[in-house]
């Protein structure tokens, strides 16, 4: 069977005809396979949702329990069945429950990637290559400039101002499922245990991670605590909160913004950003092509980012790839808001 009758893009999103489901739908349908919890990728109102057990309690904790008709929980490694289709999870190294979803029929493997990364990360699961037919990569950063480097070395920077202004507020614009919790952890391995604030929004999410035994220290939430109190204090919230009125209740803030957009300079005085962190939930230009050519693909699906650039770059390779062209996706932490009665 040839990969486009296994795997095809709808308007609903990428569609298994053998199997009769989608992975990642953008829309409602009636039988839905998640890789991760960003709402970009996880939404609700599907008939059924199959997805790891962590997506699915993110999912809840988002859209209230009832987010679908039903949901299965998929292990990393389990074999799951839908007629001539086989499922198998493994771990996409994104965020807290995040998942490749390797696809099988009839002796072709296709290996959905959702977001994924290379990178060392203490909050999830590490990257599993997963050798295939096809694989359907992101793009996310698919770009040679975008090269994301080391991560504690992003964190180092900020503890370094932090000492350097003591008087002053750090607030750190990071997204709330994922890159928030990694910044707290990468802040502890680096030897700061003072508190760490919390926007609102963040509580929800960073709290459900503790109970999956992630240890991240303490924390409290930022809101009624006094101005002078908050100085020399490192407090995280969306990326939204830190450029809006939020912030007058800090003692002379310093504006940080976790990201991998903040490789580009442009961006960050765009947005106000006293202290860029290049500090990425998706693997960099080196990643993507790394992890292409370790899979062993002969042919490659590339979505949601700069597909142009990669689809070349596996063609100077021998590759066969194509872009996807699949709409509805793009980068959380550009668009999260804080829901209403999220204030900190």
């Amino acid at each position: 069977m040839r990969p486009q009758e296994i795997l095809m893009p709808q308007p609903a999103g990428l569609y298994c005809s053998p199997g009769d489901f989608y992975i990642d739908p953008v829309r409602p349908v009636k039988r839905a396979v998640i890789t991760h919890g960003h709402s970009d990728h996880a939404r609700s109102g599907h008939g059924a949702v199959l997805a790891t057990q962590e997506t699915l309690d993110i999912m809840g904790l988002r859209y209230g329990e009832s987010f679908a008709g039903s949901t299965q929980a998929a292990r990393y490694g389990e074999k799951i069945g839908f007629g001539d289709v086989s499922l198998t999870f493994h771990p996409a190294g994104h965020v807290l429950g995040s998942a490749q979803i390797a696809v099988s029929c009839k002796e072709t493997c296709i290996v959905a990637s959702g977001d994924y990364k290379d990178a060392r990360d203490p909050t999830c699961a590490p990257f599993e290559l997963v050798p295939c037919d096809v694989f359907i990569t992101e793009a996310t950063f698919g770009l040679p400039v975008f090269r994301h480097g080391d991560a504690a070395a992003e964190i180092r920077k900020l503890l370094a101002s932090v000492a350097l202004f003591p008087e002053r507020a750090h607030l750190v614009g990071a997204y709330s499922l994922g890159k928030a919790q990694r910044v707290i952890a990468l802040i502890r391995q680096a030897g700061y245990d003072a508190p760490i604030y919390l926007h609102g929004a963040m509580e929800k999410i960073t709290r459900y991670y503790e109970t999956r035994g992630i240890p991240l220290g303490e924390l409290r939430p930022a809101r009624g605590m006094k101005k002078a109190d908050l100085a020399g204090t490192i407090t995280l919230a969306p990326p939204s909160a830190v450029s809006d009125i939020w912030t007058r209740r800090f003692p002379d803030p310093v504006t940080a913004f976790a990201s991998g957009w903040m490789r580009v300079r442009a961006r960050a005085r765009q947005r106000g950003v006293e202290l860029p962190l290049v500090i990425s939930d998706h693997a960099d230009w080196d990643g993507l092509t790394a992890t292409i050519a370790a899979t062993g693909a002969g042919e490659v699906w590339v979505t949601h980012g700069q597909e142009d650039a990669l689809v070349h770059w596996c063609g100077t390779r021998g590759l066969a790839a194509r872009p996807l062209d699949l709409v509805g996706y793009g980068d959380e932490e550009e668009s999260e808001t804080p829901a209403e009665g999220e204030e900190a």
